[in-house]
């Protein structure tokens, strides 16, 4: 957070069926570490139940960890939703198992970033606070 601005709110979910969420609950520690308000809906979140959250929490940024090999069927529709709830200006990143070749048609979509295994959760944090600069 700089100058006055007020703390970035971020929605991290876990879309469809995948159970394994250490991986979003360290990212959403270290999100609420630098300052971040964050929102955690837990597992097996559909796309409607995420969206709805968002525009709920009049989050900044959604972030969505997916594990499963759903995103090219399940990240179009939350994408869909968004746009069809006038949160076209929510920041969106996604990370997890998503072969490098499905990265592009992601942010095609829209999706701001996708975050691969590896990455440090740092790397995270400072792409979003270098995404949202200015914008609260």
């Amino acid at each position: 957070m700089q100058n006055n601005e007020r703390p970035i709110r971020i929605l991290v979910a876990k879309p469809g069926l995948d159970g394994h969420d250490r991986g979003a609950k360290v990212i959403a520690r270290a999100l609420r570490d630098a300052g971040m308000e964050v929102i955690y809906t837990g597992i097996r979140q559909s796309p409607q139940m995420i969206v709805q959250a968002a525009a709920q929490e009049d989050v900044d940024v959604l972030g969505l960890s997916i594990l499963s090999g759903a995103h090219l069927e399940i990240l179009p529709e939350v994408m869909t939703l968004l746009q069809g709830e006038g949160m076209d200006d929510v920041l969106v990143v996604v990370g997890g198992i998503i072969p490098a070749v499905d990265r592009q048609p992601l942010k095609d979509l829209g999706i701001t970033e996708v975050f691969g295994p590896g990455t440090s959760t740092g790397e995270i944090v400072d792409f979003i606070q270098e995404s949202m600069a200015g914008k609260l």
